[in-house]
């Protein structure tokens, strides 16, 4: 059978580049800067950039789902709690804070602190001077558990931009990470640009 139509319940898949993006007339380029000839202004260069580094992102963290659950036993989302406690002067944050700052609904952020209280990987306090404030912070055990499984997941994001990204816009992703080491994958290369 030649060319059969997709189902009336599925939606037609698209082809995507390299970076996940739909390609050809349809989508944004992967191969050029300029927007598909028929669709020219449709887009600002800064939102075809956007959709760019989202569509990456994207690629990115699902890759380290299974990694973060594999390695610490923790959901992706609790991960990124632990990592932003980790990054704070006294490893502390307020929920509101914490809520702010990863973008996410403070009844959701409540359902993972208490997964990581349980976990015995963050503890709960009254904030100084605010009854009602609650301040989260590492424990000790949060804090082994990091500093075990961070440089394998750090060399994973960089695996995953360079397995994520087309050629020309690799060097362009991996400028955003600090330099380390990186397997080489092919067609890509372990060296930053000078």
């Amino acid at each position: 059978m030649a060319d059969s139509p997709a189902p009336a319940d599925q939606p037609e898949r698209k082809p995507t580049g390299g970076d996940g993006l739909p390609t050809g007339g349809e989508g944004l380029p992967t191969d050029g800067d300029g927007p598909p000839a028929g669709d020219a202004g449709l887009l600002p260069a800064e939102l075809r950039a956007w959709m760019r580094l989202l569509a990456a992102a994207g690629a990115i963290e699902q890759s380290l789902r299974s990694r973060v659950k594999d390695a610490m036993g923790i959901s992706h989302d609790e991960f990124l709690v632990l990592c932003l406690l980790a990054d704070q002067p006294g490893s502390s944050l307020r929920m509101t804070r914490i809520a702010e700052l990863l973008g996410r609904p403070k009844t959701r952020l409540t359902y993972q602190v208490a997964c990581l209280q349980h976990a015995g990987l963050i503890s709960k306090n009254s904030a100084c001077g605010d009854r009602r404030g609650i301040e989260v912070t590492l424990t000790d055990k949060a804090r082994r558990l990091l500093s075990e499984s961070s440089r394998p997941l750090a060399d994973a994001v960089s695996e995953a931009i360079a397995q994520t990204a087309c050629a020309h816009r690799y060097a362009q992703l991996h400028d955003l990470l600090p330099a380390s080491p990186v397997p080489a994958t092919e067609g890509h290369t372990t060296e930053k640009p000078k």
